[in-house]
């Protein structure tokens, strides 16, 4: 006969305004089994718990149930209680009487007992329960950080300061992300360079870090603690352990006209070429699309100046695998495209500029070299519009979202502005001004006061080009919507954050799961930040949504944090909820029949072909198995298994139907 315990929670006044909990603990001392029942005013704390503990070895009890708040929130400290009166964890579990009934219901005698039926439902599952052990996996104590964006060099570094190795991968030439484009840095209005340049070479130099640049990861395989990333190394045309970085290729190429991805268009540069002048790693890379020989077979030029002999015309893209134990995800966010904004004239008119392409304007290694001039004729701008929430918080649009940095970066692009052309005149139209950071109100008021940048509030409809001039048409909404129209020089559009191109991708062979902006979502928002629902996987960075360089860097030194953690220990140790397949001695009778329809849909590539061979090492038949330490319990193969040969640990068959039962029938 099982001896439970219950134990009524009145988490304060959030149950017990409007349960009565006396009552519940009273009906629930009547079912079958429950050998204790008490309540008590907030049983998660010390003494609450101290209470259950007491109650166990005084009453023998061989199961538990806490009637309080959403396992999401307590069971882990109930569980470990428990533990520690040497009760198995999993003999526990929670009845959610706040979340489910408290706080969706009024005072009164329905809601009391619809409570004590959900205490009902919990009783019988106890029942059912058997003693679990966790999981525990090995651990390869190699992470990969996957982006070399600011938020990727400081998971990076964190984690092989803290003593263990790092697999850098990149998709460009260079790491420095988005970063390395800035001007100056709001807000500090440091130069951008100067701080990011010495961490991306500390990256380079560093002996636990291994930098593969221009490579993509095309699969992932294994689990927690025990992955095998499988990179694609692209054909850089040069040898990287050769070339000593020296210019003599890219100064000597005859292609000097390819538009510049780095400078967003408003520079050129050669068929073979370093991204920028602090480029990490300083070793060239050959545009196959643009160079000459690739073309035609002709030129070599690089290779006949190349002293050292570094060009590789012949090498072929390489496949890496590398073991690793966790793996965190930092590949940054892009601005949306042209197209996106045919009312502005984005893409049409060569003075409507894009955030990104004015940093360019702005930095002192771009096209201009610092100076602020129009790429249509080379003049300095006399009067610049900058236009906020350009696609952002546009439903219309599909973009909902707010992008977050824009209000920052435009109010810096107003102050560099004014600080290059003392004479210039920087108008922004906002909707909101949403400055929300350390510093952040003080510097947008500094724009406003002290740099005289004027503030216009409401929308712009269009902007149309005419006799040399960039019309901005308008509304100020605080002068009751008035029409405007400004005569400017050039155009700044603060654009919508976006995903990276490729990210859906990505997300998919990393197996983590993704937002409807394509952006990398997080376990959860407030208590696992920077956890994705795979285990061993983390995010850091603008993949999760657009995030200025603090909150990146925040997130990163945090995903670092759960790396240390989980390498600092000899083995993981993990929830046994997971599906297991049934076994029956001899294994060649089990109910699994082999039809393997579970294999395809299970999202963590969980599910195994096991052979049972006869003595001779004939195979007889072959069996699904369950890999425990891919497995995440989301039960879909149990659903969909025909011969009912699966079960998820904690929630069987059994247990469920115990509490169904419990509610239908008044026990």
């Amino acid at each position: 006969m099982a001896r439970i315990g219950v134990f009524v929670c009145h988490c304060g006044e959030n149950i017990s305004a409007t349960v009565d909990c006396k009552s519940v603990a009273e009906s629930t001392a009547e079912i079958p089994g429950v050998v204790h029942s008490v309540e008590y005013k907030y049983m998660c704390s010390a003494p609450g718990q101290l209470l259950i503990q007491e109650a166990i070895a005084e009453h023998k009890l061989d199961g538990v149930v806490v009637s309080a708040c959403s396992p999401r929130m307590h069971e882990p400290t109930f569980r470990n209680a428990c533990s520690r009166a040497n009760l198995n964890p999993y003999m526990v579990e929670m009845a959610n009487i706040r979340e489910h009934c408290s706080w969706v219901h009024e005072k009164g005698e329905a809601t009391t007992q619809k409570a004590a039926d959900i205490v009902r439902t919990m009783v019988e599952k106890v029942k059912k329960n058997k003693p679990l052990e966790p999981i525990r996996v090995p651990i390869t104590k190699t992470a990969l950080v996957i982006g070399g964006g600011v938020a990727g060099i400081q998971a990076a570094l964190d984690i092989a300061n803290g003593g263990h190795q790092v697999v850098m991968v990149e998709r460009e030439p260079s790491i420095g992300g988005h970063m390395s484009q800035l001007s100056e840095t709001f807000p500090t209005l440091d130069c951008s360079q100067c701080i990011l340049t010495p961490r991306m070479v500390e990256v380079y130099q560093h002996p636990n870090i291994r930098l593969i640049t221009y490579a993509e990861v095309i699969g992932l395989d294994g689990f927690v603690g025990n992955f095998v990333a499988k990179i694609k190394k692209k054909a850089r045309s040069v040898d990287e352990d050769v070339c000593t970085g020296c210019g003599a290729c890219w100064n000597k190429c005859p292609q000097k006209k390819i538009p510049n991805e780095f400078e967003r268009g408003l520079g050129k540069r050669t068929a073979i070429y370093i991204p920028f002048p602090q480029a990490v790693p300083n070793k060239p890379v050959i545009d196959k699309n643009n160079c000459t020989y690739y073309k035609t077979g002709k030129c070599k030029i690089c290779e006949k100046v190349c002293l050292p002999g570094a060009i590789r015309f012949d090498q072929p893209d390489e496949i890496i695998e590398i073991p690793v134990g966790s793996v965190t995800i930092c590949t940054g966010f892009d601005v949306k495209k042209t197209d996106f904004f045919p009312e502005y004239g984005y893409g049409k008119y060569k003075d409507v500029l894009d955030g990104i392409q004015f940093e360019r304007l702005a930095s002192a290694s771009g096209p201009t070299l610092g100076e602020i001039r129009r790429p249509s004729d080379g003049q300095i701008p006399k009067k610049i519009v900058f236009i906020k929430c350009a696609g952002s918080r546009d439903p219309a649009k599909g973009i909902e979202y707010c992008s977050k940095i824009c209000c920052m970066y435009t109010a810096k692009h107003a102050m560099l502005y004014k600080h290059k052309v003392h004479d210039g005149t920087p108008i922004v139209f906002y909707m909101d001004i949403r400055a929300g950071g350390k510093n952040y109100e003080e510097f947008v008021r500094r724009a406003q006061v002290e740099d005289e940048v004027q503030y216009i509030r409401g929308r712009v409809s269009k902007v149309i080009e005419k006799n040399g001039k960039l019309l901005v048409y308008g509304a100020d909404t605080l002068l009751g919507g008035k029409p405007v129209l400004i005569e400017a020089d050039m155009v700044v559009l603060a654009t919508a954050g976006v995903s990276n191109e490729g990210a859906e991708e990505l997300a998919q062979t990393l197996h983590v799961s993704y937002d409807q902006h394509k952006f990398f979502a997080e376990a959860h928002p407030k208590l696992k930040p920077v956890e994705t629902n795979t285990a061993g996987i983390y995010l850091a960075g603008a993949c999760q949504t657009t995030k200025d360089i603090p909150d990146s860097v925040s997130a990163a030194s945090g995903t670092a944090a759960k790396v240390l953690g989980m390498f600092a220990q000899k083995e993981i140790t993990r929830e046994p909820i997971i599906a297991v397949v049934n076994r029956i001695s001899p294994p060649a009778f089990s109910t699994c029949v082999g039809c393997f329809m579970c294999q395809p849909v299970c999202p963590y590539n969980a599910i195994e072909k096991e052979e049972i061979k006869t003595r001779d090492g004939k195979v007889l038949k072959e069996l699904a198995r369950v890999n425990p330490g891919l497995c995440q319990g989301c039960g879909t193969c149990v659903a969909l298994c025909r011969s009912k040969s699966i079960d998820l640990q904690g929630f069987t068959d059994q247990q469920v139907y115990s509490e169904v039962f419990a509610m239908l029938n008044d026990i």
